[in-house]
């Protein structure tokens, strides 16, 4: 073999080998895939997630991490993943609070650390709906007489929260508008958990949490459920009416979506959302998400985007309806 033989075989066996290793790098995923979890061990988010990151993993045949990114009630989060390289590799477990950061920050006139441009809604995963709370020492057995004693005693009724802004606050916020009411007394705590031991403990009257987060309470007999922000009556809870059957347009959910950083390729985030439609669709999904108490709710990509743009409306019209309030 001369020299000009062995430049141009040498040539063609290193661009067959570049070939080759493009080709590998553009098959996706060929690794492992971590989904950040923005909220404590054993919540909703945390529940949820894990169940889909196993029925994922028997989809994509490959290993798929559950990463706790806790604080700031989800904040951190969201700002780990929005910075994350937007290659499929990183994912975001979150919720309502994700849609409405920026327009916190906006309020307090401070620049937004993430907005939603700065995520793609990849599924809704579960969707939990929020109960008007009342404790077993209250008056009130309907919402009727809810809505009448807020009007005719302004300022008196305390609810709790899980904390300012969140999850369990802007549904107060919402029901005040709708039904026209005063502004009641707020008591924000750190989490969910604690708002429900302030309304055991009588230091709050009400509260709007979920049916996975009172269930046991409302059965106890130690809470009483006025009415379900859900669209309609939940399966283990059939006596409680919802909003609507009751004149109030107003549904919320607590729910648990996935996304992935903008920027990342069409490519990409058609492969992850046909693979996350197959787990969600698995037996072993189902009956995870059965197991923990919860109804069936998922939405693909496609419906769950349309329902972030709204359900972000909504949040973001109860962040000015709230206004500034210190933490």
């Amino acid at each position: 073999m001369d020299r000009r033989q062995f430049v141009i075989g040498t040539a063609a066996s290193a661009a067959a080998a570049w070939s080759g290793e493009a080709l590998a790098q553009d098959v996706f995923p060929s690794r492992a895939i971590t989904i950040i979890n923005a909220f404590p061990p054993g919540g909703a988010n945390d529940l949820v997630t894990r169940p889909m990151a196993i029925a994922l993993e028997g989809i994509i045949k490959q290993p798929v991490v559950v990463d706790t990114k806790a604080g700031a009630a989800g904040a951190v989060g969201a700002q780990v993943a929005s910075a994350a390289k937007p290659d499929g590799y990183s994912l975001l477990s979150h919720n309502n609070g994700l849609a409405s950061y920026a327009e916190v920050d906006k309020l307090f006139g401070r620049p937004p650390k993430t907005t939603r441009a700065d995520f793609i809604p990849l599924a809704r995963l579960a969707a939990d709906p929020v109960l008007l709370l009342v404790n077993e020492q209250t008056p009130f057995k309907t919402l009727a007489d809810f809505v009448a004693d807020a009007k005719k005693r302004p300022g008196q009724i305390v609810y709790s929260s899980g904390g300012l802004y969140g999850a369990s606050h802007l549904p107060v916020a919402m029901l005040e508008k709708v039904a026209g009411l005063p502004k009641m007394r707020h008591l924000p705590t750190a989490g969910g958990g604690p708002a429900i031991t302030a309304m055991l403990g009588n230091n709050a009257q009400a509260s709007t949490q979920t049916v996975l987060a009172s269930l046991q309470h409302v059965k106890s007999g130690k809470l009483r459920a006025l009415a379900s922000f859900g669209a309609e009556r939940s399966k283990v809870l059939p006596d409680v009416p919802t909003l609507k059957e009751l004149g109030y347009d107003l549904t919320y959910y607590l729910w648990v979506g996935l996304f992935a950083p903008k920027g990342t390729p069409p490519a990409v985030v058609a492969t992850l959302t046909g693979a996350i439609d197959k787990a969600a669709a698995t037996a072993q999904f189902s009956e995870a998400i059965a197991k923990i108490g919860l109804e069936p709710s998922y939405l693909n990509a496609a419906a769950f985007t349309k329902f972030w743009d709204e359900d972000g409306k909504r949040s973001d019209d109860a962040v000015q309806s709230i206004g500034k309030v210190a933490g």
